[in-house]
């Protein structure tokens, strides 16, 4: 089993005829995600990857001709808000936004749009999910590393994209697959929490454990500690939590990771996490064992 993407995802790839869209989505094609069809306007009719992926104006028209559930989006940051309300406006019910940069206001009125369709928005300036498959096919949307990943049934959700590769390589060392690994990004304006990640995975049967990366800044981690506290008992839980030696009032990477006072301090994450049952790991590359620790048994 898996979240938000799995055998179901029928994906179109907004952007798909640009640099990055065309080289991630060849990715994607070939760890096995079903691609149906791009978006560029004023490229329609014509043929991508290979000439198997059919070229569309409007997401509107892919999803009326294809059946398109799933967007991926990699378009410029000027014109990523009005792709995200494309593609909500069109029906797409699980979209991911690759892009970073989006201005803020932008982004205030494209998730308005996304919650107003019941859709799904993941990011932006994230780096997608991948629900690892049997047999050595999966379904991946998105930038993150297909070889990083063992089937199985830990559940993944991250801030950062880079600190999700190294925990996702140590797990899969270890002999620890994942049923979804989901990169929520970093930006001040999100579609998708972590608590309604976590919320997620506590209803998928296929998922087992969870494993939670953090950073400074928000308060993101702290919600979803108060609601695990009472909701996932029953799930070994495991996290980290990037930035504790931060300077205070310095932006560490994501736009998201920023302590003003004392809002967004690691040490507060932390606690919070540790007081609703996750082991909390020094560096990525302890996940693997903590897991073990918090009761987690390989399937």
């Amino acid at each position: 089993m898996s979240i938000l993407v799995g055998e179901q995802t029928r994906l179109v790839v907004q952007g798909l005829t640009g640099r990055e869209g065309g080289f991630h989505a060849a990715q994607m094609a070939a760890y096995g995600t079903k691609i149906v069809a791009g978006v560029t306007p004023g490229r329609g009719g014509e043929r991508a990857l290979d000439n198997s992926v059919p070229m569309f104006d409007t997401v509107a028209d892919a999803v009326r001709e294809t059946g398109a559930n799933t967007s991926c989006i990699f378009v410029p940051a000027a014109s990523a808000g009005d792709a995200i309300a494309e593609a909500a406006e069109a029906g797409i019910k699980v979209i991911f936004c690759i892009t970073e940069g989006i201005p803020v206001h932008d982004m205030v009125g494209a998730l308005a749009i996304v919650r107003a369709h019941g859709a799904h928005l993941i990011g932006p300036n994230c780096p997608g999910a991948t629900s690892p498959g049997a047999n050595g096919s999966g379904t991946k949307v998105g930038i993150i590393p297909a070889s990083i990943h063992l089937p199985g049934d830990v559940g993944v959700v991250s801030r950062s994209g880079t600190l999700t590769y190294e925990a996702v390589q140590s797990m899969t060392d270890a002999g620890i697959g994942q049923s979804t690994c989901l990169g929520i990004g970093g930006d001040p304006i999100i579609g998708t929490t972590f608590r309604e990640a976590l919320e997620l995975f506590a209803a998928d049967k296929g998922t087992r454990a969870i494993v939670l990366i953090g950073e400074i800044g928000g308060s993101a981690e702290e919600e979803a500690a108060a609601w695990a506290a009472e909701h996932l008992k029953h799930l070994p839980r495991v996290a980290f939590i990037a930035g504790r030696a931060a300077p205070e009032g310095r932006r560490m990477g994501h736009a998201g990771a920023i302590v003003s006072g004392a809002s967004g301090r690691a040490v507060d994450k932390i606690a919070a996490l540790e007081a609703a049952g996750f082991k909390v790991a020094g560096s990525p590359t302890e996940l693997p064992r903590l897991l073990i620790e918090a009761g987690y048994k390989k399937a």
